[in-house]
């Protein structure tokens, strides 16, 4: 049987302040989690820095034998918090159906876990074509190139570090912990605002002349 051939135009997507505003969410959940286990944890500072996986955060306030479980018990407990309490970034819903719009696949690759990852876009009713979780920065290239993305957005130096990787073209938000300069310094090709810029630029790169 022949295999049916990838949509030309294959869009990947980062979540955490990409497409979802998760620092409500998230901020909530490492005060249950503080309260939980006695242990202070500064929420406000650890939702300013939000892209690399949870491990990367929770060594800063537990020891490091102590991380697996804690994040074991956080993502146990994430589900009943921060789901609720997280929307939808300004112009996410308008990206996704763009590039259906254009004829393309959507995906989803994130550093979260895939779980609750998944529990977020179907609560906000964000229907991407494929989830992947738990991949960071540069190892986000691994789905990317699987699914045959094209271009990878996402609003952290990780994220471009990851399109670059797979040979993408790396579109950056400047709605995360990263500004504008960092994206760029990244070596982002192209840095909009937020994504209620995207559908614009998505009409333009597509009528652009390929090399």
């Amino acid at each position: 049987m022949t295999p049916t051939p990838a949509p030309a135009l294959t869009i990947g997507f980062d979540l955490d302040m990409t497409l979802i505003d998760s620092r409500p969410g998230i901020h909530a959940c490492y005060l249950a989690l503080a309260e939980r286990t006695g242990t202070y944890i500064d929420a406000d500072l650890a939702v300013t820095r939000l892209g690399p996986p949870l491990v990367e955060e929770l060594v800063n306030w537990f020891p490091p034998e102590e991380v697996a479980a804690m994040a074991d018990l956080y993502r146990e407990m994430y589900p009943s918090i921060a789901i609720a309490a997280t929307p939808a970034m300004a112009g996410a819903r308008e990206a996704m159906d763009a590039v259906r719009a254009a004829g393309g696949r959507t995906m989803v690759v994130t550093a979260k876990y895939e779980p609750n990852a998944k529990l977020h876009l179907a609560h906000l009713g964000i229907e991407p074509d494929v989830v992947v979780g738990d991949l960071w920065a540069e190892r986000k290239a691994e789905a990317l190139r699987e699914y045959g993305a094209g271009v990878y957005v996402g609003d952290h130096v990780g994220d471009v570090r990851g399109a670059r990787t797979a040979g993408a073209l790396s579109v950056a938000v400047a709605t995360g912990p990263c500004d504008g300069d960092e994206l760029r310094a990244a070596g982002a090709d192209v840095v909009l605002d937020d994504l209620s810029a995207f559908p614009a630029w998505l009409a333009a790169y597509r009528e652009a002349p390929r090399a």
